[in-house]
């Protein structure tokens, strides 16, 4: 089985070959032990007790569970249960056991999805390396099959445990090339230390740069840049300032280490699967800030750290991110808190962050950041404020008619109550979402779903009524109560399922490509890639969203095709296709923002804002211009008799 190129598994087997056509005889830079895991059919785990030290490391398999356990690392310490996917078919599972002892990092891949056990905790003094294998544990009907070391077959048969020999060394001697120069300032020693790469077989082993900052007393603060690798042009190398802050006063020296990587591979995000890393990337520049024996953060002056690199599109969101070191080791270890971006051109971008760890730079490539954000965002407020305050004027109208008991009027009612209700939560969203934060936004999200859920069943509810009046003349029209069941009910249940199933409502970040500091927030639906809100939209907005639009553009069809032969069509065509179109404007719209693609990507957000924000507005001036043509035609709105209904709707 091939490594997960994530890690760089091609990158090490282009070292290895290269080690071994070369017949050097220098120590192993890492160590890859796969093979197939025949286990039974209940829950499975990875569990691993990994312990400081240079001695044996076991890996061993069961029926349900497959572990890691011994003596091999530097720094790290770990011991804890993982609960695997289950998998009821297969019986068995790929894996294999990858460890760097450089960086002292040991991570698992199970079944394709990545499993870290021990994090890279900077380049390592002594480690533990050359694992020579031991003895086989005899045979058995659940284990290892088909085990591998470094691509070379151990054993075809199934054994439940292999066991593994390391021996102790100095890594960056054996491994890198070590220089130091110092700066002869006498206030503040300056000494840096950098960890050239080897050559060995004409490869060039991975190693990092690193600068030692001795922070004496009257410390103000200092910019390091950080020495270039070959090939590399100084100026793409990242520059770093350290505040004057960094050093605590009672402290007469304390000294500081700079660590840069040129390549990221071993960081990259890590998430349960492939698909979860889909979405987003690290760049390659990764730089690691540590002062000895000490935790620092919240820092009152932030640590600078700029960095160079390739242009990043305008579609593509960057975000200055640290390494979460308090994380699970099974979970995504990049977080932006605590660091703020600076973006000073496509190709520079400046973090700003109060603590100290790894910094890198986090692309996200989905979803995109939008365009005039502060544009579009003015212009729905302003639309769905006018259209608030059209919908309080429609209802008051519908309630003041004399039929404002009929069919007709409670439909049209129930369609303006629902406008109005999701006009209105949408106006106060990004208030919400900054005043009351996640706890105020899982209800109201969750309000704002319903609104617009509800909105979408009425629009519905109108088109099947005006083809009820228009089509089916002679068929009595169900009762209002059933509208409002539909109407108000239905939306009802999707929202209590999505709240039950929790984590779906909350506040949710809208990056502008202008300003990503500085994203809008607002309550709605968690719609993240892989996330169960992004499926409740596509299986439950866009449902209710399609049955709207084809609805009606089935019964245009249909009421076209019954009415294009009469004298009163013929009459009132101009009138018919005023109303109509007006009509069709609600539902329709929304389907603008599938358009949202290539050159129409300029103008279909505003055009989308401005028709969905205030459609409560289109719908006032409807029943507007109906009421007028009434008057002039001297007919009932809401007639009771086959012909005035006739004469109503073709006007």
């Amino acid at each position: 089985m091939e490594p997960n190129q994530g890690f760089g598994g091609t990158l090490w087997m282009i070292f290895l070959f290269a080690l071994f056509v070369s017949g050097s005889g220098e120590n192993d830079m890492d160590f890859k032990m796969c093979g197939t895991w025949r286990h039974g059919s209940g829950l499975l785990t990875l569990a691993h007790d990994l312990k400081r030290g240079c001695g044996t490391i076991t890996i061993s398999a069961n029926e349900s569970s497959l572990s890691i356990r011994g003596e091999i690392t530097a720094q790290c310490e770990n011991s804890s249960v993982i609960k695997l996917d289950p998998s009821p078919e297969a019986r068995e599972r790929p894996f294999c056991v990858y460890w760097e002892p450089l960086l002292d990092q040991l991570w698992v891949e199970v079944n394709g999805q990545n499993h870290i056990l021990c994090w890279p905790s900077g380049l390592q003094g002594n480690c533990c390396t050359d694992l020579s294998q031991g003895e086989n544990k005899g045979i058995s009907t659940y284990g290892i099959l088909n085990a591998t070391q470094r691509d070379d077959i151990i054993s075809y048969k199934t054994h439940p445990a292999y066991e593994f020999f390391g021996e102790i060394i100095n890594c960056k001697n054996e491994f890198c090339d070590e220089a130091s120069q110092g700066s002869g300032d006498k206030v503040n020693m300056i000494e840096e230390t950098v960890m050239r790469s080897k050559v060995l077989g004409n490869v060039v082993l991975p190693c990092a740069l690193s600068s030692v900052v001795e922070m004496e007393e009257g410390f103000q603060g200092y910019n390091i840049t950080l020495p270039a690798p070959q090939g590399v042009p100084p100026q793409m190398i990242p520059s770093v300032h350290l505040p004057s802050c960094l050093k605590r006063p009672e402290k007469k020296k304390v000294k500081v280490v700079c660590t840069y990587f040129k390549n990221s591979i071993l960081f990259q995000v890590r998430g349960s699967s492939k698909a979860d890393q889909s979405d987003i990337r690290i760049l390659e520049d990764v730089v690691g800030i540590t002062v000895e024996n000490e935790i620092i953060t919240n820092l009152p002056e932030p640590i600078r750290i700029g960095f160079h690199h390739s242009a990043i599109p305008t579609s593509h969101s960057r975000k200055c991110v640290s390494w979460d070191t308090k994380k699970d080791p099974a979970e995504v270890t990049w977080k932006k808190e605590g660091c703020e971006t600076i973006q000073k051109g496509v190709e520079d971008t400046e973090c700003h962050c109060n603590h100290l760890t790894y910094f890198a730079i986090l692309v996200q490539l989905e979803p995109r950041p939008v365009r005039h954000l502060v544009a579009l965002t003015v212009i729905t407020s302003m639309g769905c404020a006018a259209s608030t305050l059209s919908c309080v004027v429609l209802i008051y109208f519908l309630n003041t008619q004399r039929r404002a008991k009929d069919q007709s009027t409670a439909v049209h009612r129930g369609l303006a109550m629902a406008l109005f209700l999701l006009s209105l939560l949408f106006f106060l969203t990004g208030t919400v979402a900054n005043v009351g934060g996640n706890k105020a936004c899982w209800v109201f999200g969750a309000a704002l779903h319903y609104a617009l859920l509800s909105s979408f069943s009425w629009m519905f509810i109108e088109v099947l009524h005006t083809f009820w009046l228009v089509y089916m003349v002679f068929s009595p029209s169900p009762n209002p109560n059933v509208w409002h069941l539909v109407g108000f009910g239905l939306p009802a249940v999707p929202v209590i399922v999505l709240l039950a199933i929790g984590k779906v409502y909350g506040v949710i970040e809208v990056v502008s490509s202008e300003d990503v500091n500085n994203p809008y927030l607002m309550c709605w639906m968690d719609v993240s890639p892989h996330s169960v809100g992004l499926l409740a939209h596509y299986f439950i907005n866009l449902t209710f969203l399609a049955v709207v639009v084809l609805s009606g553009l089935i019964m245009l069809f249909l009421v076209l095709r019954n009415i294009q032969n009469r004298d009163e069509w013929r009459k009132n065509k101009v009138a018919f296709l005023s109303i109509w179109g007006l009509s069709c404007l609600f539902g329709t719209t929304w389907g603008l923002g599938f358009l949202d693609f290539g050159q129409l990507s300029e103008f279909i957000p505003f055009l989308f804002c401005i028709l969905n924000s205030l459609q409560g507005f289109f719908l006032m001036l409807r029943f507007y211009i109906l009421d007028r043509m009434r008057k002039q035609s001297g007919s009932s709105l809401d007639g009771s008799t086959a012909s005035s209904t006739r004469q109503h709707m073709l006007q």
